[in-house]
């Protein structure tokens, strides 16, 4: 059999006849991979993704901590999340060119390989070098990239229509679980061995692990071939770009995602040492692992709550109005707003109520996850599902996870400059002026609620644009450039590239 080259134009031909068959809604359709190798890949998938999260969730758990052992302000501890968030976006669009071209799987398991080393040699960095640590946790994101632009393409090309909801729904319980589970391990482990360090060297070695899971387990599935789109084949990466830019929905839904990335941002950094504060403030006593245990506790239920629930809303509601995804995620977004507000606003008075609003308004925040994701592969046509979510990585986490952290920490800082030097850092000045940074969150939800709504103005003609392509719809194909470059006319202003190098007739 001649084999296909990674550069080859998107559609062949000799191909087409093929892409007319309908593919089945609920049905695994990965060619020769079964019905049980795509179920344990999604299991291996969501494991890896769960590693990622409690990793990447962990230094939030030992944060005071490490602040003692660095003795660092708010600022110098924003940026620890800051630097791993940059360079987790500015990679990403690199897996994202070769996720879409080469095989994932090597991809993968290379940058989990990198990501565990570079998480281990992190905590045996001194006291004195600061610096060192920083650049580590930055080089972190490197291999985190690796993982996240590719793993949700594998389960488009696994699954097609409402199993694939479902899968997604699977997968992304990882991002608040495994949030969770970072305070709560990474507090508990550093309690239990008497170190902070300790927090960091319990993850890399179930990441060796998933990388020999990997290897076993994954089989690399045909791009596009769960959705009758297996003819599809790669256009430039510039090309790519600008079809993105075109597709509206895919663009204010990212925008809406980056507001998304910018509250969880804040809060998966500073809640757990807010309320540290807010209790030692109110002169009772506060333990670092017991508040990470909480708040870990609560990110797990509401993950679990809002994820679930906001995909199985969306799938029931999509059966009477196509607009659904955007629609629910607004909804999430919006209903957050009041419970984050107060939840905040009664901090100072009322512990237990404000522990209860965090829950409400998380489970709200966390309707939005899976069904973002699904947005991304239903209007993005499959060889282009990897860029698209390097591309929406780098924008959510460039405006969003990537500065908030660090703004929080900045504001509360320019805040306490206020008050005399002696008291700055006491307990009921630093929950004060955190308290007042973080008030900035709920009027990010509503702008991202806002751009929710804007996306599903266009979400049903993106959606069958993308389909049309996949399945190569169209009535004609003009040849305009030679057998490089003719274009498949599917409607005003809409085309794609497809070529045959053997053949230049009319199909």
């Amino acid at each position: 059999m001649e084999r296909k080259k990674d550069t080859s134009p998107i559609v062949r031909n000799n191909d087409i006849a093929e892409s007319h068959v309908r593919t089945p809604d609920v049905e695994v359709v990965a060619g020769d991979i079964s019905k049980h190798r795509a179920y344990f890949m999604v299991f291996v998938l969501l494991f890896i993704n769960l590693l990622n999260y409690m990793d990447r969730f962990t230094i939030a758990g030992v944060l005071v901590d490490i602040q003692n052992y660095y003795h660092i302000g708010n600022s110098e501890a924003g940026l620890i999340q800051t630097v791993f968030i940059v360079s987790y976006m500015i990679f990403s669009p690199i897996f994202g060119y070769l996720g879409d071209r080469y095989n994932r799987k090597f991809i993968m398991g290379g940058g989990i390989t990198l990501w565990s080393l570079l998480t281990l040699s992190g905590s045996f960095i001194g006291k004195d070098h600061f610096w060192a640590f920083i650049l580590i946790r930055a080089a972190v994101g490197i291999g985190e990239a690796s993982y996240s632009t590719i793993a949700p393409t594998i389960i488009a090309d696994l699954f097609a229509k409402d199993l694939r909801t479902r899968m997604l729904m699977v997968f992304y319980f990882a991002i608040p679980v495994g949030s969770g589970l970072g305070y709560v391990v990474g507090a508990n482990i550093a309690k239990a061995f008497g170190a902070w360090q300790w927090a960091l060297r319990f993850t890399p070695v179930l990441g060796i692990i998933c990388v020999i899971l990997i290897f076993i387990v994954l089989k690399e599935p045909q791009r596009g071939h769960a959705e009758g789109g297996s003819h599809l084949r790669n256009s430039s990466y510039l090309q790519d770009l600008k079809e993105l830019a075109k597709t509206k929905s895919f663009v204010l839904s990212t925008l809406g995602f980056t507001c998304v990335a910018f509250v969880t941002g804040a809060l998966a950094l500073w809640a757990p040492s807010y309320m540290f504060n807010v209790i030692k403030a109110q002169g009772q006593d506060a333990d670092e692992g017991n508040i990470a245990f909480i708040f870990g506790g609560i990110t797990v239920a509401a993950g679990f709550i809002g994820v679930a629930l906001g995909a199985e809303a969306s799938r029931r509601y999509k059966r009477i109005n196509p607009r659904a995804d955007p629609l629910v995620c607004a909804f999430g977004l919006l209903m957050c707003t009041p419970f984050l507000f107060f939840g905040l606003w009664l901090s100072e008075s009322n512990i237990p109520v404000s522990w209860a609003l965090i829950f409400f308004g998380e489970t709200f925040l966390c309707l939005n996850w899976s069904i973002i994701a699904d947005i991304l592969l239903y209007v993005v046509i499959p060889t282009r599902r990897s860029t698209a979510e390097a591309v929406q990585i780098l924008i959510s986490h460039a405006l969003g996870d990537a500065g908030s952290p660090y703004l929080i920490g900045v504001i509360s800082d320019a805040l306490a400059t206020k008050y005399p030097k002696d008291e700055r850092l006491s307990p009921s000045v630093e929950s004060s002026t955190l308290r007042n940074a973080f008030y900035i969150t709920p009027f990010v939800c509503v702008i991202g609620g806002g751009f929710f709504l804007a996306t599903a103005l266009f979400i049903q003609k993106d959606r069958e644009k993308a389909e049309k392509i996949t399945k190569v719809g169209g009535p004609t194909l003009n040849i305009n450039g030679g057998i490089d470059n003719p274009n498949l006319t599917l409607g005003e202003n809409d085309s794609i590239t497809v070529a045959n190098p053997d053949r230049s007739n009319v199909l």
